[in-house]
């Protein structure tokens, strides 16, 4: 995605779902927004001047209608900007930018079955998935782990909508998930969907791996904003141009900054879409796309979570 791509969208609802989750409507300015698919999410741009926050989130909607987007922002504790900007700033009647809708994170339909794991505010991808699911006549169940004290929205409509098809764990009345007991009573071709914190995440591939379920059946995904790391400068070799990368930017956000536009689909080091050839200095590598011999080459970096592990990177940019 580049600037060039962004639409413009009015908020025309916003609803408190949960104590700590916010849903928000989005209806496009003029024409027609862009088709989408279960699963897909867009990048908000939120701010103003010349603090602006990019943050990616799915698509909850569904999928057959477009007359509307609409998504759900978490409130973080340890929130970059971006979730408190649209908790505290946002208004029903603001306009935003955001990108067309990519999907990183679509169903696969060659499954015998879906077995869905969300976690918190990780339930939004797949409230676009049931409708589909449903249409389809796809055999599949959804676990929904959250804490009602923080999250947790949607769980009664769901349960009502679905039946036994759900199953809602509620951490702050003492329920849990036993993910190797869901896990170990599926049928051959069934395939695993995770949503949630990385502590989730791991917890599912973990018990794939213990079960010999084969990695091709286990999708996730994960928002999680970069983290925060050592100062550093970055050369941009073929411009000459220097730029300091504070602890709290990510490189991506640097570049973004300098008006220098790099594609990217989802800032969460997955997609693979903002690799950039690094032509001198070491490399701190935080993302879920490079393979290891790639990362160990030390010759590419993704910009959105990586950083440099020492004071100064040069790009081939």
């Amino acid at each position: 995605m580049s600037s060039i791509d962004q639409m413009s969208v009015k908020v025309t609802a916003i609803e408190q779902v949960a104590p700590m989750i916010k849903a928000f409507t989005l209806q496009p300015l003029e024409g027609q927004l862009t088709p989408f698919s279960a699963g897909a999410h867009v990048v908000v741009e939120m701010g103003e001047g010349e603090q602006r926050y990019r943050n990616a989130y799915s698509l909850m909607s569904n999928p057959n209608d477009n007359r509307q987007y609409q998504i759900a922002v978490r409130l973080q504790e340890a929130s970059r900007g971006g979730s408190i900007y649209m908790h505290e700033q946002v208004a029903v009647g603001d306009e935003l930018k955001i990108s067309p809708p990519a999907n990183l994170f679509a169903p696969a339909w060659k499954a015998n079955k879906h077995v869905l794991f969300a976690g918190g505010v990780g339930i939004t991808p797949f409230l676009s998935y049931v409708p589909v699911m449903q249409q389809r006549e796809a055999e599949f169940e959804l676990h929904y782990m959250y804490r009602s004290q923080q999250t947790g929205a949607y769980s009664a409509e769901l349960t009502e909508q679905l039946g036994d098809a759900c199953r809602c764990y509620d951490a702050d009345q003492g329920s849990r998930c036993d993910i190797a007991a869901v896990m170990a009573d599926q049928p051959l071709g069934t395939h695993f969907y995770i949503c949630g914190p990385e502590s989730l995440i791991e917890a599912v591939r973990a018990t794939a791996d213990e079960l010999g379920i084969p990695a091709g059946a286990i999708h996730w995904e994960e928002f999680a904003g970069a983290k925060p790391g050592q100062p550093f400068k970055v050369e941009l070799s073929r411009s000459g141009v220097e730029l300091a990368v504070a602890a709290d930017t990510s490189l991506l956000e640097a570049l973004e900054a300098a008006d220098i536009d790099i594609q990217h689909l989802c800032r969460a080091g997955v997609c693979g879409q903002c690799v950039c050839d690094v032509t001198e200095g070491e490399i701190e590598h935080r993302d879920s796309y490079l393979s290891d011999a790639e990362k160990q080459s030390g010759k590419q970096m993704m910009p959105c979570v990586s950083r440099a592990a020492g004071e100064r990177l040069v790009l081939d940019i």
